[in-house]
């Protein structure tokens, strides 16, 4: 092993995905996720379930993403773990495991914020890959979080506006539970907008202050928009609907691009960085790509799996942090509520 090289190990445990990479300094070696199906007949996360799975899965994950990296344990320079924010159970099979790892091994273990890594994840190096520069918006927006942040460098964030109740990705998946379409939804959603007309149905948007979010009332608005078609006529959803999911989709869009506008007048920076889950969303990567021809601004988008929860994200914070020797202790807890920069 080269002096030169540090090789992480990034466990992220945070939701319903149990992953885990391996980095050697800024390339991913590998990054295995292991999706939990049992949620789909639930219609959502259930977090008990989910730590349950989180604990047959963690030791086969590792184990792969190891083999995978073709690397031994011995050779790891440091373990970086989710410490938050996310399910508490969930978060806790991730933390201890990483804990017990870094102990055995005598390395030192790194925390990561699950948010920092979403942002950060544009800086794993990867052929054509773009990298956004200092200072840049950045919009997180996946099922749990939906965020703005100023990003001054790597370890300097000001969070700019958050959702004040439901995140993005809950008011796409509820919206196509109220639809009939099973879960996660979101998916279909945008796969069923793009052969709809977006004006066909408009739907209220939320007022909310500066640069916050709502998104719990605009989900009310759908449920009794299609409670009262329905009433009417027992196929309106049937009929309608490819037009009902580019409403739902024109306007949840409509809401995002407003806030990012605002963002940028009021801080005068026009790169953008977006992550999380809902950026694999085409609407939203069409308004973006429309903002770099009509509005001078420039769009960073990683690939697709780092949008999803992913421990190579984890592991591009746990290299920076490295570099800079930001260390963890073994009192270390998981914590469910977790801000950016405390």
């Amino acid at each position: 092993m080269e002096n030169n090289s540090i090789y992480i190990l990034a466990i992220e445990s945070s939701c319903d995905d149990t992953s885990a990479a391996v980095l050697c300094n800024k390339t991913r070696l590998s990054n295995v996720v292991a999706t939990q199906k049992i949620h789909e007949e639930y219609g959502g996360v259930v977090p008990e379930l989910a730590s349950r799975a989180h604990q047959q899965n963690i030791v086969p994950v590792v184990h792969q993403a190891l083999a995978k990296a073709n690397i031994d344990k011995k050779e790891l320079s440091a373990i970086a773990f989710t410490r938050g924010p996310g399910l508490m159970g969930s978060l806790l099979v991730g933390t201890s495991f990483a804990k017990s790892l870094a102990m055995g091994l005598n390395i030192p273990l790194i925390e990561v914020n699950h948010m920092q890594a979403h942002i950060l994840a544009h800086f794993i190096e990867e052929e054509n890959n773009k990298t956004p520069t200092f200072p840049f918006l950045a919009m997180t927006i996946s099922g749990g979080h939906t965020q703005i942040v100023l990003v001054k460098d790597y370890f300097k964030m000001d969070i700019l506006g958050q959702t004040l109740d439901d995140a993005v990705g809950e008011a796409f998946d509820k919206s196509a539970k109220i639809l009939g379409l099973p879960y996660p939804g979101g998916p279909l959603i945008d796969k069923y907008a793009q052969s709809g007309n977006p004006k066909a149905f408009p739907f209220p948007r939320p007022k909310v202050d500066d640069l916050n979010f709502s998104f719990s009332g605009l989900k009310t608005s759908i449920l009794y928009f299609i409670q009262k078609q329905t009433k009417e006529n027992p196929n309106f959803i049937e009929e309608n609907r490819d037009d009902i999911c580019a409403s739902i989709q024109y306007t949840i869009v409509d809401i995002l691009m407003t806030k990012l506008k605002k963002a940028v007048k009021k801080t005068g920076v026009k790169r953008i960085a977006i992550g999380g889950g809902v950026s694999a969303n085409s609407g939203i990567r069409k308004a973006l790509e429309n903002a770099e021809k009509d509005l001078g601004w420039t769009t960073y988008i990683p690939k697709f799996e780092y949008c999803t929860d992913n421990a190579a994200m984890i592991g591009i914070v746990g290299y920076l942090k490295y570099k800079e020797e930001k260390f963890t202790d073994q009192s270390v807890t998981a914590k469910a509520r977790y801000v950016i920069n405390t």
